[in-house]
C-alpha cells in the first residue's frame, strides 16, 4: 500500500473591519480610520455556520447600527448604547462581494432621515439582520468618539474578510 503524503491544512481566517466618516456639506469632517471588529458568538453561529447548512436559525446582514456604547461582549445580540432604540434607526446596507473573499456592507445615515434629534457622541458600530429589537447582531466594535450633529451624515463601511 502506498504511503499518503501528509499535507498541512491551512485554516480559514475571518477578520472584520470597519470605517466611519462624518460628512458635512459633502466634506469628511470626521474619520475613524479602518479598525478591526469583534464577531459575537451568534455572529459565527447564525451568519456563518447555520447559513452554510441552511439552518433554521440562519441570518443575513441587512442593516447597520450606530451607538455611543462600548465593545460588544461575545454573548451580546445588540449594540451597547445603540441610538434611538425606541424607533430603531438602523439603516439598510448595500452589499458587494469584493474579490470573492470580502463581504462589504456600506450604509449612509443621512441627516435628512433624522437618525438623531440632537448632537450626540458617536462611539460604536455594528451589523445586524433586522430593523427592530428582534434582530441578532453579527459583529460590532467601538472607536474613538466623535460628535455627530443633526446636519451631518454618517457614511460607514463594514467588511468581513476571509483568507
Amino acid at each position: 500500500m502506498a504511503k499518503r503524503k501528509s499535507t498541512k491544512a491551512e485554516p480559514i481566517k475571518i477578520k472584520g473591519f470597519y470605517r466611519v466618516h462624518i460628512v458635512e456639506n459633502g466634506k469628511v469632517v470626521g474619520n475613524s480610520g479602518w479598525h478591526s471588529n469583534a464577531v459575537v458568538n451568534n455572529g459565527f453561529s447564525m451568519y456563518l455556520t447555520d447559513l452554510l447548512g441552511i439552518g433554521a436559525n440562519s441570518k443575513q446582514i441587512s442593516r447597520m447600527m450606530l451607538g455611543s456604547g462600548t465593545d460588544p461582549a461575545a454573548t451580546d445580540n445588540t449594540l451597547n448604547g445603540e441610538f434611538n432604540t425606541a424607533t430603531y434607526t438602523r439603516t439598510t446596507v448595500t452589499f458587494a462581494n469584493v474579490g470573492s473573499k470580502t463581504a462589504r456592507f456600506t450604509a449612509t445615515f443621512a441627516s435628512a432621515n433624522s437618525h438623531i434629534t440632537a448632537s450626540t457622541t458617536l462611539g460604536n458600530i455594528g451589523i445586524i439582520n433586522n430593523t427592530t429589537s428582534a434582530g441578532t447582531m453579527m459583529a460590532g466594535k467601538s472607536f474613538a468618539t466623535s460628535q455627530w450633529n443633526t446636519n451631518q451624515d454618517v457614511n460607514a463601511t463594514y467588511e468581513i474578510r476571509f483568507s
